[in-house]
């Protein structure tokens, strides 16, 4: 069975950065899309970012466009999301997940239906 844990979370003030990781202990983690998400307390849970396969095409939310990269390391099993100047909107428990498929550039790598496995979360606090 897929496993995926995350670390890296923490508290930390506004523009402030954090890299979260996120491992995958089994399947076949070099062939699938993916993702980031996060849930806010009182909030539905959203996509942040998401790869392919390949690390060559990428997805990302309007609201951390231009400060969050995601990247993924297919020898170390292990996708990675670095948070830059953070803000305390961005206080949530974010999740890896696997997706089902490669998902392909153009369509919604963001979709939460694509998604198989789920980590347990990781929480992220931004003080103001």
């Amino acid at each position: 069975q897929v496993q995926l844990v995350e670390s890296g979370g923490g508290l930390v003030q506004a523009g402030g950065s954090l890299r979260l990781s996120c491992a995958v202990s089994r399947g076949p983690f070099n062939l699938y899309t993916m993702g980031w998400f996060r849930q806010a307390p009182g909030k539905e849970r959203r996509s942040v970012a998401a790869i392919n396969w390949n690390g060559r095409s990428a997805y990302y939310a309007d609201s951390v466009m231009g400060r969050f990269t995601i990247s993924r390391d297919n020898a170390k099993k292990t996708v990675y999301l670095q948070m830059d100047n953070l803000k305390a909107e961005d206080t949530a428990v974010y999740y890896c997940a696997v997706a089902g498929r490669d998902i392909p550039t153009g369509q919604n790598m963001g979709a939460q239906y694509e998604y198989n496995y789920w980590g347990q979360g990781t929480q992220v606090s931004v003080s103001s």
